[in-house]
């Protein structure tokens, strides 16, 4: 961890806080392996394009996530936490050969997670799924790039 405000916020923290942090930010297709060390074997995920139950079915689904990018870089900014409970704020960079041009692309986000015992039971992701994903594509970013300047108007 770098981020010397980050470093003095976990301060304190749980374990299972402390831990998510620091794997997020060092997780690449190869460590997946990682994800075993901060999930609950009963864990939920919640992202805008899925729900799963369990840590073998996100698992799953994280090997599928990466397995088409080139690369992902998570920087977590901001943690605010209490007791078994946190909100991250964070920066996910990625790059997919076929979305983008197969340019780095940057999207904001937060996650609500819950801790019990040393590791995360509950993630839910909140971003915008058209900066991540829909615009990212050659007809449809178009389009919804039109919408949200004509909903902004």
């Amino acid at each position: 961890m770098e981020n010397k405000t980050l470093e003095h916020t976990l301060q304190g923290a749980p374990l299972w806080l402390t831990n998510f942090v620091l794997v997020y930010q060092k997780l690449s297709k190869e460590s997946l392996q990682l994800l075993a060390t901060i999930y609950h074997e009963n864990v939920t995920f919640i992202d805008p394009l899925h729900t799963v139950e369990g840590f073998d079915e996100l698992y799953q689904y994280f090997e599928n996530l990466y397995q088409n990018l080139s690369a992902c870089d998570f920087v977590i900014e901001e943690v605010i936490w209490q007791d078994s409970q946190a909100s991250l704020f964070w920066t996910m960079t990625y790059q997919h050969p076929k979305l983008n041009k197969g340019k780095m692309v940057t999207v904001v986000g937060t996650s609500h997670i819950k801790g019990e015992g040393d590791k995360v039971i509950y993630h839910r992701d909140f971003l915008d799924l058209g900066a991540m994903l829909y615009e990212q594509l050659p007809i449809l970013g178009k389009l919804t790039k039109w919408i949200k300047t004509k909903a902004a108007n």
